[in-house]
Order: structure tokens, then sequence, then C-alpha cells
């Protein structure tokens, strides 16, 4: 029966052991800014400091705390479900142990269930990562959660059930609970899984907001709860089939795969053997069965190979697989070369499914030497026999790296860590080979060589350096905390012993030989740790972090707003920037350029945004973000950039700011794109007023007008119809080759190596959004196939979007150099003018290379996908420039004809550059340098070209009138 509503918002908090947990997770819940919000707080069901917390609680806040009784050992579902029935509330939030709320959480939630009368509303929510020092949402909320917005099927918001978006962080109405008869399962013990996907399917409407609702959730212990969470999994993928939905089934397999399974896998070099043996005899019976080639396809080669694994209940496999995750390019197993493939082990490849996951091609290890490969040495026995250490490994050795077997020779490297890195060699007494491996023995001495210092090189680290022939690897040592046991640690009295690091590295840890040096290092561990000192390091820390702050980007923008920005101009001063800072190059290296070829008086200042590299000694240099680089802007009177000068910095009213821009559009821009329509309010006028800042924007064709210009909103009179800086070199560049042909080459190509008998083909795909995880993003074209075909006449350049970084796979040796990344190359125009072809997708580097007129293929397997998502100013396959293939093998067989079919698209390049490169006639530079310096220089005719804005048109007429 329906209880009347006494509050709009009735969160449930279940007590738990800890009593601090409890009474945190009552206080945000109090500290709500929404008033009218109660806490109903269910007992443990047993006497201890967490019911007498919850007692205290209620008894303190009698109208907004209730106490709810429960059952000694009652399930924690079970207990979450006496809340729900007790809630008197318009809407219901659920805790969990030790959650809290953020301080708008209720509001934000019922402001949005108010106004759309959904009967669900989920935000974002966090967790506590191992250490519990920090805290961090699932990479997948981001775009779930990117602005707020109605679901009304579960299509347009896959991942509330086929990932673990609503375990927390969400409200449900209450009348909807009951008239679904929703409930924890009391047989589950991660329920809070199969009741957030049940509340899903059952709703009838579903809002979700950008908000972040609850912190503070427990860290995850994969190995300790991935069986349960399996269990659960389970249940909810049954639901989805039963429901018909067998595509957000498959989802939710792949999602539990790379969420739950290979996380539990990644720890194992950390669990002891028998934890490692649990984890698997109770993953094994939810993954065998259900691991095939489809549910795979999206993990990496190893990843699948670990998943593989699991399934059988391989243990030792699974920790040589999580040492390969967590050392990538690592060989940990003997590997098996068939009919040119190569698989992980020989076992199981008569079955064409094993085979398919088993292959590790990809990872090019058949294509890598001994003296480059990176070896799995494993430590299988340990002891402490007086001063020595005496240890036993195990290296992983394929035979294909060593097919002749010659004899072995092996010493220890052992070497401090820390400055200066002082090191000693240890001889290997034995090491020979044993199958697929090489075992080796050694024994260190804890002191003879080791000359401990007392202050420092207390830690040494022993690596295994092999030679096999003429060829050698070092190794680093791994171990299991287990293999290096009681027995190993540190000797009373000597302090000496081995530790094994959090990366599972063997450590030798050491204590002074000398009593002088152990009586410094008793000194200088007494005054350190006594009284004063320690409330001396509060005191530093305290210093440390308001100095963080002082040095923190908000205090910085504020600075700048105040003071800076206000200071008197710097006459004369001008400070570029290139990418963000990320290179020396495009357009404002050219006007650059073009400024001191005519010797002019200016002040040039260049901002980089984490190295220098690259940059002309001559440049006076500036770190983004940095004190100086804030003075140079606050004072400057020019600012030439092609991307953006930071948001939060307004500029100066005595700055004129020139924006060069970095490519045409043929995706939507600015505020066509649907992602700006969707935002609120306040973000698009962020961007407006960033936009505003510009006094000048280049364009290079009146596409660029009706697109870029538009999208922005700048103004006519702003616009400068001249063509890019940067592509005078191309314009030029077409003209030698129109009068001399194309050699010799620039001089880039000798930097790279190219012979002059290989075809340059560059390959520059677009920006498809930021790396995950900071890893590299993997290239839509499988280069390596590049080099097996074409390795001996062409060479590829591979240029990744400024934003990214792309992952190169191992080339065979005859292939080495037939595939060049070139991504840090500062000036892409120089690359350009190296290329005999370019390949792209729909890159705005297409329409600069267009004024080359060399052949143009756009490889765009996605072209339909991507149009859709993004949108589109054209009809790439109407418009082209060259031909537009989708497959690998279409792009292959186009580049090995391209001689005799380039001649069919020679009209629709040329066509293709007049139509987006119009104003691009080789004179930019000069006329951007004459725009804005030309009235102080006095306008000379140096450049033959003066490029005026329709607003000194107008004022040119009423002078004269």
């Amino acid at each position: 029966m329906s209880t009347p509503d006494l509050h709009d918002v009735s969160c449930v908090v279940v007590a738990g052991e800890d009593a601090d947990a409890l009474r945190h997770s009552v206080r945000s819940v109090l500290g709500q800014t929404m008033g009218n919000v109660e806490a109903v707080v269910v007992d443990p069901g047993a006497d201890g400091p967490a019911r007498d917390a919850a007692q205290t609680l209620a008894a303190d806040q009698p109208h907004r705390v209730r106490l709810v009784r429960a059952e000694s050992a009652m399930p924690v579902a079970a207990s979450r479900n006496l809340g729900l029935d007790a809630a008197r509330g318009r809407y219901v939030v659920v805790l969990g142990d030790g959650e809290l709320l953020e301080r708008h959480a209720c509001r934000n939630l019922f402001d949005a269930a108010r106004s759309t009368g959904a009967d669900l509303v989920a935000g974002r929510w966090t967790r506590l990562t191992g250490s519990g020092k920090k805290e961090r949402g699932p990479g997948w909320q981001a775009g779930l959660h990117a602005r707020t917005r109605s679901v009304e099927n579960l299509s347009d918001g896959p991942e509330l059930v086929t990932r673990d978006s609503l375990i927390t962080g969400f409200c449900v109405r209450r009348d909807f609970l009951d008239r679904a008869r929703l409930r924890y399962a009391q047989d589950l013990a991660h329920s809070e899984v199969l009741f957030g996907v049940e509340a899903a399917i059952e709703a009838r409407g579903i809002t979700l907001v950008p908000n972040l609702i609850t912190t503070h959730r427990a860290a995850p212990a994969p190995a300790r709860e991935t069986p349960a969470i399996a269990e659960a999994n389970d249940r909810v993928a049954g639901l989805l089939v039963s429901l018909g939905r067998l595509d957000l089934g498959d989802q939710r397999e792949r999602a539990f795969l790379t969420d739950h399974v290979l996380p539990c896998a990644r720890t194992f070099p950390r669990l002891t053997a028998r934890e490692r043996r649990r984890a698997t005899a109770a993953l094994a019976p939810h993954l065998e069965g259900r691991v095939d080639a489809r549910a795979l396809d999206a993990l990496g080669p190893v990843e699948r190979v670990c998943v593989r694994l699991l399934a059988e209940g391989d243990t030792d496999g699974v920790l040589a697989a999580a040492y390969a995750l967590g050392r990538p390019g690592t060989v940990v197993s003997e590997l098996t070369v068939r009919e040119g493939k190569v698989y992980w082990r020989a076992d199981g490849l008569d079955d064409p499914r094993v085979r398919e996951v088993l292959d590790v091609s990809e990872l090019g290890h058949q294509h890598q030497q001994l003296g480059d490969v990176r070896l799995l040495n494993r430590l299988t026995g340990c002891r402490i026999d007086g001063g020595k250490a005496v240890l036993e490994g195990q290296v992983v050795l394929p035979g294909g790296l060593v097919p002749e077997r010659p004899p072995l020779t092996a010493w220890l490297d052992v070497r401090a860590r820390g400055k200066g890195r002082r090191a000693f060699r240890v001889p290997v007494e034995e090491a020979h080979y044993d199958g697929g491996a090489v075992v080796w023995r050694a024994t260190v001495g804890l002191t003879a060589g080791l000359r401990d210092l007392g202050i420092r090189d207390r830690a040494w680290e022993p690596r295994l350096r092999l030679a096999a022939g003429d060829q050698e690897v070092t190794t680093e040592l791994v171990a299991e905390q287990e293999t290096v046991g009681a027995g190993t640690g540190t000797g009373a009295g000597t302090g000496q012993g081995l530790t094994v690091t959090g990366a599972n590295k063997l450590e030798l840890r050491l204590a002074p030989r000398h009593r002088a040096a152990r009586t410094l290092r008793a000194a200088l561990h007494y005054a350190t740790h006594f009284r004063p000192a320690r409330r001396l390091r509060l005191r530093l820390r305290a210093l440390r972090k308001r100095w963080d702050r002082l040095s923190a980007q908000p205090f910085k923008v504020r600075a700048y707003r105040k003071v800076l920005r206000r200071l008197p101009v710097s006459k004369g001063s001008v400070v570029f920037e290139s990418h963000m800072g990320k290179c020396y190059g495009d357009s404002p290296r050219a006007v650059h350029q073009e400024i001191l070829d005519r010797g002019l008086r200016l002040r040039c200042t260049w901002s980089y945004a984490a190295s220098a590299d690259g940059f002309p000694d001559s440049a006076r240099l500036v770190r983004r973000w940095s004190w100086r680089y804030l003075w140079a802007l606050g004072r400057a009177e020019f600012w030439i950039d092609n991307q953006g000068f930071p948001h939060a910095l307004s500029k100066p009213r005595h700055t004129t700011y020139l924006q060069t821009w970095h490519g045409s559009a043929y995706k939507r821009m600015g505020f066509d794109e649907a992602r700006l329509k969707t935002q609120n309010a306040p973000q698009r006028a962020r961007l407006q007023q960033a936009v505003d800042r510009f006094d000048h924007f280049l364009v290079r064709s009146e596409h660029d007008v009706n697109t870029l210009a538009r999208a922005y909103g700048i103004p006519e009179e702003r616009l400068l119809r001249c063509g890019y800086p940067r592509n005078d070199r191309l314009v030029a560049a077409r003209a030698r080759d129109e009068a001399s042909g194309r050699f010799p080459r620039p001089a880039v190509a000798a930097d790279l190596g190219i012979p002059d008998h290989k075809t340059v083909v560059l390959y520059a795909p677009t920006f498809r959004g930021l790396p995950k995880n900071n890893k590299a993003v993997r290239l839509p074209l499988d280069v390596r196939k590049f080099a097996d075909r074409f390795g001996d006449s062409h060479v590829l350049l591979v240029r990744a979007h400024y934003m990214e970084a792309a992952s190169l796979p191992v080339s065979p040796p005859g292939a080495v150099g037939s595939v060049i990344d070139v991504s840090a190359h500062h000036d892409v125009s120089e690359l350009l003018c190296l290329a005999d072809v370019l390949v792209t997708d729909y890159s705005s580097i297409m329409f600069d290379f267009a004024l080359l007129d060399r052949p143009l293929v756009h490889f765009a397997p996605d072209l339909d996908a991507y149009a859709a998502e993004r949108g589109s100013y054209f009809a790439l396959r109407d418009d082209a420039g060259g031909p537009v293939v989708e497959t690998e093998d279409e792009l292959l067989r186009v580049l090995a004809t391209l001689k005799e079919t380039d001649g069919a698209w020679a009209e629709a390049r040329r066509a293709f550059a007049g139509r987006f490169g119009s104003y691009d006639q080789g004179r930019a530079a000069a006329g951007v340098v004459d725009a804005l310096f030309g009235e102080r220089f006095g306008n000379t005719g140096n450049s033959g070209n003066t490029v005026k804005t329709e607003k000194a048109e107008k004022t040119e007429k009423r002078d004269g009138a």
C-alpha cells in the first residue's frame, strides 16, 4: 500500500561495519541543498559501533533520519529492500556502503525528474582507486552523460544495460518501484547490477543528467568481486536475451570482459597462488562455451588469449598473459609458427575457433631479433644463505629467436636505483636451454661490492643479460611476492634482503656496512621522525599545497584577468602559437618566417606545450600556461595562432588577434556541430566569447566563408581573403614541378632516409576522438599489409593527427624503412611537398595537398557512419579530388594501378583545388604581414600583394569622399 508523500527524496543508507563510513554517508544526505530530503538508515542488525552510530544519527535528527531495524546476518539486498519499503519520498536514492552524495545531487535529480516526468533519473558516479586516495569514473560515462537528455529506447543509451551504469548514482520514482514490483534479488551478492538493469527496462521514461551524483564508492577488488559479478552478469544477459535484445546481450558480454574479466586477470601477479586458482575456478564456468571470436573481436591479441585461458581454467597461462598485458611487447610464451602465422601455443590449434583466438601474429614477434625483443624472466626460486642471495629463474625463449641454440653466456647486472646509477656484475653460475626457455641460477653477495653509502643506494635492481652466440638481450627479474617469501626479507641486525615492488620487480635492499654510515643513517632517521620534525613536515606540506594553488590554472587565470592583461602594451611584441603549442609549424610559422625575411623589428615569442624540441634556437620560447606565457600574452601587441589561445584568457584591448585557422571544413564545425547545438547557453556563450577575440580570420576560398566563418559567427569585416601562408610553399612546389620536375627531392627525404627510386605515400587520417587511457589509437589502415605488398617500391609516411598518437605494428626485417612514423614532424607542409601520393579520409589536409596537383586517394571505411555522426558540408563521393575507397583491398589495388588510372582524376582534382583553395596564390604570408604591419613599417610593395578587409575599404571610400 502506498504511503503519503512526506518528502521529495528518500535516501536509503544500509549500515555496514564501518561506523565512520555510515556517519559520512548520512551527513552527505543531510547536507543536501534541497531541504525536503530524508535519510532512511537500515541498521546492521547486530550490536556494535555501526548500530550505535545509526541510533545516534536518528536521535539527533528525528525528522530527517529514520531508523529501520534489520535482522542479524541479513543479506545486503534484503536490507536494501527494507529501506525501499520504508521510504516515504516521491523519489528514492540508494547509497552503497560508504558512498557520498554530492551537495546538489538530490536537487539535480529531482528537478530533472519533475520536469520530464521520468520514472528514473541517472547521473555520473565515481569510485575510489586501488590506493583509496583518488577517484575516477568509468570512461564510457562521458558519452552517456554528455548532456541532459531523455532516453525513450534503450538503443539511445545502451550503456544503461550493457554496462554497470545503474549500480549507483540514480533515483527512481517510488510509485514506479511498487508498480513494477522492483526489489533487489536476495540470492545475488551483487544484486545492484541486476536491479539497475531491471529498472531501466521497466521504466516508462529515463532522463540522463551530466551531473556527478555519488562519490566514494568502494575501490574494486577484481579477484574477489568478479566471480560474484559474473553471476549477476549471467542473469542480466539472460534477461536481455529473453526480451529478444540479442544485440544488447552481445554488448553486455563484451563489456563484461573489458570491465571485469580483464581487470581481474591483470591483478594475477599481485595475488597469491591460492587466490589465483580460486579466481580462475570461479570464472571459468561463466566463460566456458561463451568465448568465441565474435565476442572477442574488439579485444587485442593478448587480451583475447587471456580470456581464452581463463575460460579453460589455465591459471599459470593467465598469469603469464597478465605479465604481457602489464608489459606490452613482452614475449611470455613459447609461441608456435604454423602456415606463416604465430600462435600463443601449440595446443588446440586443430580447432579453427581456438586457432583464431590464439593467433598473435599482429604482435610482430616473428619479425624481431633477440636483441630487440622483451622476454619474460620470472624468478622461480629465491633464498638467503648467510650474506648471499641465491636466485633462480626462467626466461621464455621461443625457438624462432635463436633456432640454432648456440652456447649461452649470462651474468647479472646489478644497478643502484637513483642518481649515480652505480653498478656491478655478478656471474651466472648456470644457464642452459630447457625446452622453450632458459633456466639460470646465480648467487649475489649482499655486502661485498655494493659499497652502500648509508644515505642512498639502498635499493639495487638486478637484471639478467643473456648472450646467445652473437646476440644479446637484457631482461628484468619479475617475481610474485610468494617467491620472495619469508627468509628473504630484511634480516634482523643487517637490513639486507630481497623485496618485490608493486610492479613485480625484484630489488635488493641493503644496509650500510660501516659503523659511521649506520650511525649517520640512524641520526638522519631520528632527525626526520621525532615530533618537531614531523610538525615541520606538516608545515612544509601545507606550504607546498599553498604554493601548488598559486601555480594552479584557476589562480593564474584570475591573475591574468585582473593584472596582467591590464599592463601597458609592449610595442612590437608578437606571440605565436601553433596547434596549442605542440609544434613549430603551419601558417604561424610561415608568417614568422616572412617577418624574419623582411627584417621587421618585431619581438617574436613562441609558445610550446611539452617540449621545446623542433623550435629554432633563435626563437624566444615560453612554456604554455607558465607565468612567462601569461606575461607575454598580457603585454603583446599581436597574437597569431592557428587553433585558439586558451579560451579562459580574454584578449587585452591593445592586442590585435590574427587567427590563421588550421584547415577548411568537411565535417560540420562550430555552432553547426550537433554537440554544440545541444549544449546549454553558458557553454555556447563561452565559445562565442573566445571566437569574438579574433580581429582577423584567414580564409582560402568562399567555401570557408560559407562554412567556417558562418559557423563561428565571424563578421565579414574580419575576414582576410588571402589564403593560408603555410600553403605558399605548396604553390611554389607545384610551379617548380611544372618547370623542372620533381627531383631533387626536398632535404627532408634525406633526413628520413628515403631513396629516390621509391614512391612516397603520405597517410594522414583525421581526428576521431581523444585516445582512451593515454593509449595510442589503432589506425584504420593496416600499415603492415602495405609494407608486405609495396615495401620494395614505396615508402609509407604515417602522420597521425596532432591530437592523437599512432600505434604502428612491428614490420618484417625486409620492410624496415618502408613505414615511417612522421607524426612528430613539426611542419606538415614539408611532408606534403615530399609526398607523391596522399591517402587520407576526411582530414583538411586533402584541401592543401590538392594544390600540388598530385594523386589524392580517400580511404574512408566509415564514411557513412562518420558523415551521419559528425555531419558534412558536401558529399565526399560526389566532390572528391580522387578515388574514394572503403576497404583495404580496394585501397591497395588503387595504389598498385595509380599510374594508369590517375589521369582520369586530373580534371576533378584541379576543380577540387580551385573550389577549396581559390585564394591560395602563393602570396598569403606576404599579404598577412602587409595587412598587420604595413601601416607601421610602410607597405612599399615588397609582397606584390596587399590584403584589405571590407572595413578598410569602407574607410578609404569615406576618406576619399
